[in-house]
């Protein structure tokens, strides 16, 4: 089967409809629900549309095809600055230090405050592929599209990107983190807040969040050990962030604990190791394996497939990319090694 990477027309809105049901909860950027899909689809077709290469309030929304069958198997998102429409909170985990001379004594407390310190990066999420495709690499093919569409839209992103991972959810579709913080404050459950969360904003917390730190040791043991941990679903993502140059620097999610990766947008290693170059040949029988992508905003095209460098940017692909992606010679394709 041949598969590439594509951006989301409102077409697509029934695809991730269905596999929105399959997220098994804690999953905001793709909820299961027609109308708010539609109005981000629309919004990606807004954001596609933008003319200018400066950073805007955009939201891409990209797609995985079978080309064989024109099915969509999985998905993306990019956010060029979150935190513009409404506040994107985080708990940052920091440490309090005091000391008694009376007592000869150092206490260490570790803290979660509330903050705002994210506002303004970009964000890589929204990343689903379906349970009947997870074989192969495209999730890693999912995953690093992303990266080659920052370094093909360059002055259209941050100098901070982000990825939330989803934190761990109970046997009950239940949070335990969120059962020991921000559930005691709310009276609503974790499928609630996530849903509404996911319908209408997050205002809702800086409506009712107490601003105060919170004292991790007060929390109950379930909520404490989960600060900062992955669903095991999301241990593999966790993975190829870091290969990516992204690291843990202590922000976790507001609603389950999960942790949050940042990292220098010129930094991420399929981004620096990008390159640009001329088709000079579609029928290239060697090479090495690599990602390889064309088009620009709505016409974006991204795959697995084989590439040949040359001299002065000049590149030579093989006959399965070139028809995958629909490009002949003469065409710029950007690609990464695999």
């Amino acid at each position: 089967m041949s598969f590439r990477l594509r951006a989301a027309t409102p077409t697509d809105l029934e695809h991730l409809y269905e596999m929105a049901k399959l997220t098994g909860g804690g999953f905001t950027n793709l909820p299961a629900d027609r109308d708010a899909l539609s109005a981000k689809l629309e919004r990606a077709r807004n954001a596609f549309a933008r003319k200018g290469d400066t950073l805007g309030d955009d939201q891409f929304v990209l797609v995985l095809e079978n080309t064989e069958d024109g099915h969509v198997r999985g998905t993306c998102q990019l956010f060029t600055q979150v935190g513009q429409q409404w506040p994107f909170y985080s708990y940052r985990l920091n440490t309090l230090t005091q000391h008694s001379q009376l007592l000869s004594r150092t206490v260490r407390a570790e803290l979660l405050s509330l903050v705002t310190d994210l506002e303004g990066a970009s964000e890589v999420g929204g990343l689903f592929l379906h349970p009947g495709e997870r074989a192969g690499g495209l999730g890693l093919l999912l995953a690093r599209s992303r990266y080659l569409f920052i370094a093909m839209h360059r002055p259209r992103f941050a100098d901070r990107v982000l990825a939330e991972l989803r934190g761990i959810i109970d046997d009950r579709g239940g949070s335990p983190f969120w059962d020991g913080v921000a559930g005691r404050f709310f009276g609503m459950t974790f499928q609630e807040a996530d849903s509404f969360n996911a319908l209408n904003g997050n205002q809702f917390i800086a409506d009712l969040m107490p601003k105060h730190p919170v004292y991790v040791a007060m929390l109950d043991e379930e909520a404490k050990k989960v600060i900062g941990l992955p669903h095991p679903t999301g241990r593999a993502a966790m993975r190829m962030l870091e290969q990516e140059g992204f690291a843990y620097e202590g922000y976790v999610d507001i609603f389950d604990g999960g942790p949050t990766m940042m990292a220098r947008t010129d930094m991420v290693a399929s981004v620096r190791s990008a390159m640009a170059g001329r088709v000079t040949a579609t029928d290239a029988a060697d090479g090495e394996r690599a990602l390889v992508a064309c088009g620009e905003l709505d016409t974006f095209r991204c795959c697995y497939g084989m590439r040949s460098p040359g001299e002065d940017g000049e590149v030579a692909i093989d006959v399965a990319t070139a028809r995958t992606l629909d490009v002949v010679a003469g065409d710029e394709v950007w690609s990464v090694a695999r």
